[in-house]
């Protein structure tokens, strides 16, 4: 992968199939301490601990179409080759937290690439599934949460609607500019 939304969209598309109902996405900069946080919460069925110790390996999915699982690996990959760190924590019938913090102005970092499109990707193609989207800096903060969007909008009204679909991709860019200044 070429850049850190696409991780991000593998990793949810994790959450996805473990059942979530509900997915934290968060990224955090500190551009001062030049660091950067991104993590994927979820509260789908989760990971024994032993699944959980070995998700990191690419040999080891849970998928039947095929025997290696690059996700996981890949985003660990991305972090400590960037100087920076990756957890994971799991509990069966609860769900799953990826975290992975980079040092911002490493060489080997990865361009953000367009996470908001991946945003827009996430919330309406799964329209059963709720997603928190949260970006910060500093004071500044932006907030996209599904659950209000909807019930805004009602049941009749969904979020892959043309206007809906157009809104959310300006409100989640326009948030993206005024907190990072394109500095991702």
């Amino acid at each position: 992968m070429r850049e850190l939304a696409l991780n991000i969209l593998d990793i949810a598309e994790n959450s996805l199939r473990a059942g979530a109902k509900l997915v934290r996405i968060t990224l955090a900069a500190d551009f001062a301490k030049d660091e950067m946080r991104i993590s994927v919460e979820d509260d789908g069925c989760g990971m024994s601990e032993e699944m959980a110790a070995r998700v990191a390996d690419p040999f080891t999915t849970t998928r039947t179409t095929r025997k290696v699982g690059m996700g996981v690996p890949l985003f660990k990959y991305s972090a400590e080759s960037a100087g920076g760190s990756f957890s994971l924590r799991s509990k069966v019938g609860e769900g799953t937290c990826v975290t992975a913090t980079y040092k911002i102005s490493h060489v080997d970092r990865m361009p953000l690439g367009d996470f908001g499109g991946v945003a827009l990707q996430l919330v309406t193609m799964n329209p059963q599934t709720d997603f928190l989207f949260t970006v910060r800096c500093g004071e500044r903060e932006g907030v996209l949460d599904t659950r209000e969007v909807k019930e805004i909008l009602g049941e009749d009204i969904p979020l892959g609607a043309p206007e809906v679909r157009a809104f959310l991709k300006e409100y989640i860019q326009e948030n993206l500019v005024s907190i990072y200044g394109g500095r991702l």
